[in-house]
């Protein structure tokens, strides 16, 4: 059975479901051509469509320059905004022991700390709990060449390369510096992908890794754990508080209230700042979305791969809620379940591909 199509245009040899050329974007035999019948949006077998299938028309092209500066802002924005609630519980925590400057030091020190430990092992542990090996330069010389190309495109040294042993389709990048970083894909990933879409996933890690996405991803995840270990911290503080005021006349009613406050804080602050991280997340995809696009020049590469993605599974071994934002599609969301609700690491993926093929002049009609 055949899997594979010519373009009749320009001779690139396609997936069969791809539906256009991933080189020239000129669709390919069983697709209609972008006419009056492609623009009333039909998809009717009598113009040679295949039922059920999306039929493209020309759109106006959305310039990747300008999806990235929006996204970049975005995420600096909500950056910010994640650390000003740890700079705000900290200040509480000193009103609670009587000083707000040893508070503020507290929580940055805590801070430090904890991305201490992040910055130095943090690519060690997550390659260790997703069971990435190093790659074999025979079995996976077609991987090793696209990452070689997408270095050459990106202007970024080769990163190291790991594959994960499982069926499931994935990928992500980590690494604190560009000279440091690790690319891991799943083997489904290099199963299932031609090279085309295969370019468009690493060019899509490659921009995580020149916009300092694997660091800045640290740095937000240890921002929601200190806020996390702080609000609990205020809920003792303000229980000890009482406990010690109890006895003094008129203290009761200020210990109820710091009691108060503390319990808010230690539910509304972690859920603020995990909603906080998951919109950073969020932005921080579409950014290397429309990198990728300007690596390969083919949006529609990654676009076919995250459909793919998709349809197929995205699982991987060790799948954990802490890692799950790293991963070019959640692994945790379920087949096809990709959703853009407040507490999700990615945009939905059919919001992702209609970018791609905007980027690329392309809309469903």
């Amino acid at each position: 059975m055949t899997t594979k199509l010519s373009c009749a245009k320009c001779g690139t040899t396609n997936d069969l479901k791809a539906g256009y050329c991933y080189l020239c974007h000129d669709p390919l035999a069983g697709i209609p051509k972008l006419g009056t019948q492609a623009l009333t949006g039909s998809t009717g077998e009598e113009g040679g469509g295949a039922p059920g299938k999306p039929v493209l028309r020309f759109a106006t092209m959305l310039p990747f320059t300008e999806a990235k500066r929006y996204n970049i802002l975005m995420s600096l924005i909500l950056f910010v905004a994640l650390f000003g609630l740890l700079v705000l519980v900290g200040a509480i925590i000193g009103a609670l022991m009587g000083n707000i400057n040893h508070g503020l030091a507290f929580a940055v020190a805590l801070y430090a700390i904890l991305a201490g430990t992040a910055y130095y092992s943090g690519s060690k542990i997550i390659l260790a709990l997703h069971n990435a090996g190093k790659v074999d330069r025979q079995k996976h010389q077609q991987f090793i060449n696209v990452v070689e190309e997408m270095s050459i495109a990106s202007g970024l040294p080769v990163p190291a390369l790991y594959v994960m042993p499982t069926a499931g389709m994935n990928a992500f990048a980590a690494g604190r510096h560009p000279k440091e970083a690790v690319v891991a894909v799943t083997q489904g990933l290099l199963d299932n992908l031609n090279r085309e879409e295969l370019q468009g996933v690493i060019a899509h890690e490659m921009a995580h890794i020149k916009s300092r996405d694997t660091l800045y991803n640290i740095c937000a995840a240890v921002l929601v754990g200190a806020i996390t270990i702080l609000s609990e911290m205020v809920l003792r503080a303000g229980m000890h508080r009482g406990r010690r005021s109890s006895g003094s006349r008129g203290g009761g009613l200020p210990a109820v209230i710091l009691i108060v406050i503390g319990f808010l804080l230690t539910v509304l602050a972690p859920m603020a700042a995990n909603i906080l991280q998951m919109s950073i997340s969020r932005q921080r995809e579409y950014h290397a979305d429309a990198a990728a696009a300007e690596f390969t020049r083919n949006p529609m590469g990654l676009a076919s791969a995250l459909s793919k993605i998709t349809e197929r599974g995205a699982s991987v071994p060790g799948e954990n809620r802490g890692t799950q934002h790293l991963f070019i599609v959640n692994p945790l969301s379920g087949l096809g379940k990709d959703t853009s609700k407040l507490m999700s690491t990615h945009p939905e993926t059919r919001f992702r591909i209609r970018r791609l093929r905007a980027m690329a002049g392309f809309a469903e009609a």
